[in-house]
């Protein structure tokens, strides 16, 4: 493979990874709903977002133990530690 191949390759995949860590945030920030409708009186499934959380926290500790820390993968996780441990949490409150 030629070095325009390569810096082709490299472009294609920062953009997948920005679109891929975009997705990322969105699918946490849909946890806001679960935690209203916890709040609500309509409690959710306490057992898919405490998995999310412990998820998303191995792919921080994963993205900052690198020895150069892979901020997409630190950037796209660390809201599903904070939404999943909130909706988690409030699954037991109502």
């Amino acid at each position: 493979m030629d070095n325009k191949e390569v810096m082709k390759r490299w472009r294609e995949a920062k953009v997948i990874g920005n679109i891929a860590t975009i997705a990322c945030l969105i699918m946490y920030a849909s946890y806001i709903d679960q935690i209203v409708l916890n709040f609500t009186g309509h409690p959710v499934s306490p057992l898919q977002p405490i998995c999310a959380a412990i998820n998303a926290s191995l792919w921080v500790a994963y993205g900052w133990l690198k020895p150069d820390k892979d901020w997409p993968v630190i950037i796209a996780n660390f809201p599903g530690i904070i939404f999943g441990a909130v909706t988690f949490v409030t699954a037991f409150i109502h």
